[in-house]
């Protein structure tokens, strides 16, 4: 929606201006009509022009969605929480300080959104409804800061989004560079089978073929499997992509999701992983939302999609109905058999002692390093099995083709 700056005079004479959103110039001068403001100057600021740029414009007959390309990173939003945090934390007004805050993010597209945002308190907006209106910022966001602008306490909120959001990306970024060496090894040793079969074997099979002798039949089956590599690639390239969207429309569903993370929970070793991440999620996102000051229910609902598995879901979902019905939240946590004793015991002590957010925070760190334990663990594991792999799977292959050769000149001295 485009944004006006206009200057004017109020019924009492008094000299005003500022900003608004409308759909037209019109409807802005009708608003400023109705709220008793006789315009003298308004037009179009630049920066909304900007703003209002989005990924495809209206009119056109063939436009491109790449609003993809535009997602903000999620250690920006962490650093410009932490910078209104610590603005709003010095008494500076919240318009200043998301104005401040504008001038010094570089992210072009947290910049738009941030100076909507700014535009819209401008306007009388609550700092929660300017950031829902974005649809930049996710329900766990926009909750805790509807929690502290009710409890007075929105500096204090503004930083424990920040301190959630560096944690998760710290979490990201250890399991990532974990897994980076691995997935390294693994693209070589396909890199290396790929090359042997389509450019190597071809030559060698050209000359077994040749010799007019019985080949065998470990032999033949890595020629016609070379043969099938290098005439039927491009199909399996089209049927692993065919597999990939199959698999995204599937998951997408209520009950492919469902089954999907049935089976990665009952999945060795990765399964453990799955529900520790979990499990982690739900915790802190728990922990953060009851120490901002939101509620219980609405706490739930919001860690229960954060948990991103549908049976954690489920379990969580008992567990808020079990509040709204009076009950505590660790005895359907216990009762569904999806969290561990450690968790379930550490919230019913919290409830005992009033420190529930405290014993999740808890909970939450300590899953957090099994993660990265378990996964560091399991790389060094698979580390070694991946260069045995590529080993055994080159021995084959020079097997195959050398003993033939071998039998061949025996049978010729």
């Amino acid at each position: 929606m485009p944004l006006y700056a206009y200057k004017g005079m109020t019924t009492a004479g008094k000299s005003t201006k500022g900003t608004l959103s409308a759909e037209n110039l019109a409807a802005a001068r009708a608003r400023m009509r109705q709220d008793g403001i006789f315009l003298t100057d308004i037009n179009e600021t630049q920066q909304a022009a900007r703003r209002s740029t989005g990924p495809r414009e209206e009119g056109r007959g063939f436009s491109i969605d790449l609003s993809f390309l535009r997602r903000i990173p999620a250690m920006e939003r962490a650093v410009a929480t932490r910078q209104l945090s610590t603005l709003v934390g010095a008494g500076i007004p919240l318009v200043e300080s998301l104005n401040a805050l504008v001038q010094q993010i570089e992210h072009a597209h947290l910049e738009a959104v941030m100076g909507d945002v700014r535009d819209r308190v401008n306007e009388g907006a609550s700092l929660a409804d300017a950031m829902q209106n974005t649809g930049q910022f996710d329900t766990l966001f926009v909750s805790m800061i509807r929690a502290g602008e009710a409890g007075g306490a929105l500096d204090v909120v503004l930083e424990r989004i920040a301190d959630y959001l560096e944690s998760q990306v710290s979490l990201s970024n250890k399991v990532s560079s974990i897994l980076i060496y691995p997935a390294v090894m693994l693209l070589f040793a396909g890199l290396v089978v790929a090359a042997l079969v389509t450019v190597v074997l071809p030559q060698i099979t050209g000359l077994l073929l040749s010799l007019d002798q019985e080949l065998p039949f470990y032999t033949r089956w890595i020629i016609a499997g070379s043969d099938f590599a290098r005439n039927w690639w491009w199909a399996m390239l089209l049927g692993l992509v065919a597999f990939g969207f199959a698999f995204r429309s599937v998951i997408a569903t209520e009950r492919g999701r469902a089954v999907y993370d049935t089976v990665a929970l009952k999945l060795p070793i990765v399964g453990r992983i799955v529900r520790v991440l979990a499990i982690a999620r739900f915790s802190r996102t728990l922990s953060t939302l009851l120490s901002s000051g939101v509620g219980i229910v609405q706490a739930l609902e919001i860690s229960r999609h954060v948990a991103n598995n549908k049976v954690i879901g489920e379990a969580i979902t008992n567990a808020r109905t079990s509040i709204v019905e009076g009950a505590s939240i660790a005895a359907p946590l216990r009762a569904s058999g999806e969290f561990p004793p450690l968790v379930t015991t550490m919230i019913e002590v919290g409830e005992r002692s009033g420190e529930v957010d405290q014993m999740l925070i808890k909970v939450a760190n300590t899953y957090d390093e099994q993660v990265e334990n378990t996964i560091s663990r399991l790389t060094a594991l698979l580390e070694p099995m991946l260069i045995l792999l590529m080993v055994g799977i080159v021995l084959v292959i020079i097997m195959a083709t050398l003993m033939p050769l071998m039998q061949i000149t025996n049978s010729l001295s």
